[in-house]
């Protein structure tokens, strides 16, 4: 059996030819694809604008930048990919780790009580970890009792919904941030894009994607100005021509990833070592599907299971190392003590292979193996 990884893109034949397509046109790099892209994305998740950029490290720090001010205090989540935290301090901000809920997610009700005691807390990051969304009714409670800026991190989540809200669809946030990596929901290759409601956030990230220059009917042809600083994180028409035609099977593509999750969790309702991190939901996209596996009723070890079962093909990971528990960030004076609930998730976390082209024969060995490693 060919290695089964925990995670990969789904490209057949469409795909290809889209791209092919543009790369016989005039327009290789940022042209009319492009935006072509990002109306589709923008009209999929119900949001007024979207911007494309070149990944989704990109979107979070275009956002950051628009969003926050030099000291401002933003509570974010520990169980992420550092990029998220890593964005408020691009921006001279300063994290604030706020510990998750058995679900993965960060825990809203103790953004509440924070936010109550402290007024400087200018920002809400939250992640929609492995594709399941946070509550939007305590995020619209939150916005509009304490009047801060939030920012949605939608790269595990495009295709969720909450009760009919789609994930980017930026009703209860300012921005909503999105990634495109191969083992993402849908895939440009590398890639990523911001949504808004707000014309004017959607004007100034559009200006410092590249480089902060504007230009205005009013000049010569030639002519354009740098106003601020900005960067090159511009998509390309070929990677936005991927995009499209992804974009048209994301869809099916969540349907496969739910079926699959309701699988795993048939396998694993009556054993009492491994648990799923939360039950099937049809509000999740399932970008990843976790485990919480209690290694102290095992004779194998996390470190063993992940080395044995590469051996028989099968690629496992952990989401995530809690990012306060990172060297960087240890240095900076964050202690992850004060995350009980990450740290005793991330001692059991398992996440197991979960894609479209996963089939039902290559699931199943994957459930067997695991199990019977576990015994």
């Amino acid at each position: 059996m060919k290695f089964i990884p925990y995670g990969r893109q789904s490209i057949d034949s469409s795909d290809i030819k889209e791209v092919v397509e543009v790369l016989h046109s005039d327009y290789l790099t940022t042209g009319p694809v492009v935006e072509e892209f990002e109306n589709k994305i923008a009209k999929y998740c119900g949001a007024k604008y979207a911007i494309a950029v070149s990944n989704g490290t990109a979107a979070l720090h275009l956002s950051s930048l628009v969003l926050l001010n030099k000291g401002d205090r933003v509570l974010t989540t520990p169980n992420s990919f550092v990029a998220t935290s890593n964005a408020i301090i691009y921006a001279d901000a300063k994290p604030i780790f706020v510990d998750i809920t058995r679900d993965g997610n960060i825990d809203l009700d103790i953004c509440i009580d924070i936010l109550k005691k402290d007024k400087k807390i200018k920002a809400l990051y939250c992640v929609h970890f492995s594709g399941n969304p946070v509550d939007q009714d305590k995020l619209q409670y939150i916005k509009k009792k304490f009047n801060i800026k939030i920012l949605e991190d939608c790269a595990h989540s495009i295709g969720a919904t909450f009760k009919g809200i789609k994930a980017g669809s930026c009703k209860y946030s300012d921005i909503s941030i999105f990634s495109f990596h191969p083992v993402k929901n849908m895939t440009t290759g590398e890639g990523g894009a911001v949504t808004t409601n707000s014309k004017k956030i959607y004007n100034k990230i559009k200006a410092l994607r590249s480089h902060g220059i504007y230009k205005t009917d009013k000049m010569k042809p030639w002519e354009y100005e740098l106003r601020e600083l900005g960067f090159n994180y511009r998509l390309t028409d070929i990677q936005s021509a991927l995009g499209i035609s992804q974009l048209k099977k994301l869809d099916s593509f969540i349907q496969k990833r739910q079926e699959l999750a309701k699988r795993y969790d048939k396998a694993f309702k009556n054993i009492s070592y491994i648990k799923p991190l939360y039950s099937y939901t049809k509000n999740s996209a399932y970008h990843l599907y976790v485990v919480l596996i209690d290694f102290d009723m095992l004779k194998i070890t996390r470190k063993e299971l992940f080395i044995k079962m590469k051996k028989r093909d099968i690629g496992l990971q952990v989401h995530y190392i809690p990012i306060n528990s990172q060297p960087y960030y240890k240095k900076l004076g964050y202690k992850d003590k004060s995350t009980p609930i990450m740290q005793n998730y991330y001692k059991k976390a398992v996440s197991l292979p979960i894609y479209p082209l996963l089939s039902s024969k290559e699931q199943d060995y994957v459930i067997q193996t695991l199990l019977e490693l576990c015994r």
